[in-house]
C-alpha cells in the first residue's frame, strides 16, 4: 500500500527561502534610499520655517535686503546636524551620516534672490547628493529642462474656398461619382 505524501520536501523549502532571500537582497537599497529621502524632508521644512522669516523681515523692510536673514535661527533638532542662516538670507541645513540624523551626509542650500521692483522674493534651492533630494533641490545644471515651445501665432487664415464643380470633377476623376 502506498502512503499518501503529506507537506512539503526539504528542497522545495530551500527553493523558497532561496527566492525570499533574492528578493530581500534587490529591494534593502532602494529602501534605504527612500528612508533617507524621508528623513531629508525634515531638513526641507526646517529650511522652509527659515524663509519664512526671511521672507517677513524682508517685507516689513524692502530696502534692506542685506540683512534679511539677520536674526533667523534654526533650532538643531531633530535630524539636523547643522542648520545656519547668513545675513543675506542664504540657509544652509545638514544632516549626517548617523543613525539619530538622515543617514548620509547631506546638505541643502536655500538662496533668495530679491526683487525690489516686485517686491517678491524667489528662492532656489540645491542639495546634495541629488539622489536624496526632493525635485525642487536637485541640481539640474548638468541635466536641464527642456525649453518650452514657443506659444502658437495667431490663427493661421482659412484655406481659398475651391469652386464646387473643381470639386466635383476631382471626385469624377476619382471615380467616387458616377452620375452626376
Amino acid at each position: 500500500m502506498k502512503s499518501i505524501q503529506k507537506g512539503f520536501t526539504l528542497i522545495e523549502l530551500m527553493i523558497v527561502v532561496a527566492i525570499i532571500g533574492i528578493l530581500v537582497w534587490i529591494s534593502l537599497p532602494a529602501y534605504q534610499d527612500y528612508t533617507v529621502r524621508a528623513k531629508v524632508s525634515e531638513l526641507i521644512l526646517a529650511a522652509s520655517d527659515a524663509r519664512t522669516g526671511i521672507s517677513e523681515k524682508y517685507q516689513t523692510d524692502p530696502s534692506n535686503p542685506a540683512c534679511a536673514g539677520a536674526g533667523v535661527t534654526i533650532p538643531v533638532v531633530g535630524k539636523i546636524a547643522t542648520a545656519s542662516v547668513a545675513a543675506g538670507g542664504t540657509i544652509v541645513v545638514t544632516g549626517s551620516a548617523a543613525a539619530t540624523s538622515t543617514g548620509q551626509a547631506v546638505t541643502i542650500t536655500v538662496t533668495p534672490t530679491f526683487s525690489a521692483a516686485t517686491g517678491t522674493i524667489t528662492c532656489a534651492c540645491v542639495g546634495s547628493p541629488a539622489k536624496y533630494m526632493p525635485a525642487t533641490c536637485r541640481d539640474l545644471s548638468s541635466n536641464p529642462l527642456p525649453a518650452a515651445d514657443p506659444l502658437p501665432a495667431a490663427d493661421p487664415p482659412p484655406p481659398p474656398e475651391v469652386p464646387p464643380e473643381v470639386k466635383i470633377q476631382d471626385a469624377r476623376a476619382f471615380g467616387l461619382l458616377k452620375n452626376v
